[in-house]
């Protein structure tokens, strides 16, 4: 595993999942609970454009892409870009999310993946982060999984900004 990414925690989970091969699933179809409480699911975005980020604290990589991610939803927020950043690191890891909030000034959403969307998610990949760009429309756009800071966050945005465009993502130029 490349130094970028760290594993998830083990999902205790039932079997016989729908997981594509690809670990890619259908963002409308997916829960999560905001740390509010409130219930959030992918359909709720339609319209706009969604960075889903898949993170833990104790994860040096996700530490390093949070401040790109907060400046992601500062400048594109306006245009429609909505980040909701999701805590994998389990049990262990949730007291430790309102100091993590506070040390980087997080305002995008913030919550907890249910169990079904974690499996479907890292199916075939369970390092993190894990970063999913969804365009207007709920369809992915791209999957990052790891985090470069030479290379990562200038594709996110390129993503992004295709994204926010309407337009298709093409590869790298």
């Amino acid at each position: 595993m490349p130094r970028t990414a760290l594993p998830m925690p083990p999902v205790a989970t039932a079997h016989g999942s729908s997981a594509s091969s690809t670990g890619v699933a259908t963002v409308n179809a997916s829960t999560w609970t905001m740390l509010d409480g409130r219930r959030g699911k992918g359909a709720d975005f339609q319209g706009k454009v969604l960075v889903l980020d898949f993170w833990a604290t104790y994860c040096p990589p996700c530490r390093d892409e949070v401040p790109h991610l907060i400046d992601l939803q500062r400048r594109y927020g306006a245009r429609g870009l909505e980040v909701v950043g999701l805590n994998v690191g389990g049990d262990e890891d949730r007291p430790k999310v309102p100091a993590f909030i506070e040390e980087f000034g997080i305002q995008y959403a913030l919550g907890y993946p249910d169990d079904a969307m974690s499996e479907l998610f890292f199916a075939d990949n369970s390092a993190i982060p894990q970063t999913y760009v969804y365009d207007r429309k709920g369809r992915l756009a791209k999957r990052f999984v790891g985090f470069d800071s030479k290379t990562t966050p200038a594709e996110i945005e390129r993503v992004v900004q295709a994204a926010l465009a309407d337009k298709p993502v093409t590869s790298d130029e």
